[in-house]
């Protein structure tokens, strides 16, 4: 029987496999774990994350209310 991390690392590989990030058009990269969610903009051309975004420093709301306009709007990548 494979592993959940095992499963979840062939995914993964399935799908980069299949999807880069270039300069026009960058790659997002979302992981929720169960207490936070972060986003990433990737560029996999240059090897460069172009902005990032967490919910780590947000406290008040349940997890709907952060990840929805109160929590993600706030961190606009430029």
């Amino acid at each position: 029987m494979i592993s959940k991390s095992d499963r979840r690392n062939k995914i993964k590989a399935r799908i980069r496999g299949r999807i880069s990030g270039t300069p026009e058009r960058p790659r997002l990269c979302v992981f929720r774990s169960n207490k936070q969610i972060y986003a990433q903009v990737i560029d996999d051309v240059a090897g460069n994350t172009l902005c990032s975004a967490s919910s780590k420093g947000i406290t008040e709301g349940n997890k709907s209310e952060i990840a929805g306009p109160r929590g993600w709007h706030q961190h606009r990548c430029v």
